[in-house]
């Protein structure tokens, strides 16, 4: 697969907490020059990358991040702020205790409010921390995404232990609904591995190391 069809579905990515503005910068300059389909950046600097980039790099962020155990309104407030600051993407990290509990249905009203805040206009992602959840649990969530409508299911944040697997993204590409994307994010390192996992199902990887990479090698 030609590796600019592979840039193109990454999601360049810099979540480190002292991540500074000099840094975030250079992840936008270099996610432009590598055509990737977005930045995911902290919240907090949504507003000054979208100033920086214009309309030439998609914006995405997180809302609950990492341990997705915020009160709901408070990750509506996280995603209404982020997209009026010009966040075209919002990536979500799910209530996992709740997914322990088996209150599927809290899970499914949490995405349904915030997909509903995003419309039609704007991508949101559900991060089911795969590496904390069993198979049983990880088959619950793709309904439960499907049900809610999101755009996409995606493997994990980095932060838990644990990231995209093989096996996660094809288990997801088996029980997602037909409507719904697959990302896998955390532990990609190759683009040996990038290729797998597309073959596999996935439409978005988020990792900072393929740029890396081709620039390295440019």
């Amino acid at each position: 697969m030609d590796r600019k069809v592979i840039l193109g579905k990454v999601d360049h990515t810099l979540l480190a907490q002292g991540a500074t503005w000099a840094e975030i910068r250079q992840l936008c300059d270099d996610a432009i020059a590598y055509g990737t389909a977005s930045v995911c950046i902290p919240p907090s600097y949504v507003k000054q990358a979208k100033e920086y980039v214009g309309e030439k790099m998609k914006i995405c962020t997180v809302v609950g991040f990492p341990n997705g155990y915020s009160v709901t309104a408070a990750k509506l407030l996280e995603t209404t702020t982020a997209l009026e600051e010009g966040a075209d993407e919002i990536d979500m990290v799910i209530n996992i205790g709740w997914v322990k509990d088996g209150r599927d249905d809290l899970v499914e009203e949490e995405i349904r409010a915030l997909k509903k805040a995003c419309g039609h206009e704007h991508i949101l992602k559900v991060i089911i921390e795969t590496c904390l959840l069993t198979e049983e649990e990880k088959i619950r969530m793709c309904k439960a995404v499907t049900n809610a409508g999101a755009d996409f299911i995606k493997t994990s944040t980095g932060f838990a232990g644990g990231g995209a697997t093989f096996e996660d993204v094809a288990l997801f590409a088996r029980h997602v609904g037909p409507e719904i994307e697959i990302k896998a994010a955390g532990g990609i390192s190759s683009f040996e591995d990038a290729e797998e996992f597309i073959r596999l199902g996935a439409a978005r990887l988020g990792t900072s190391r393929l740029v890396k990479i081709a620039k390295a090698e440019a």
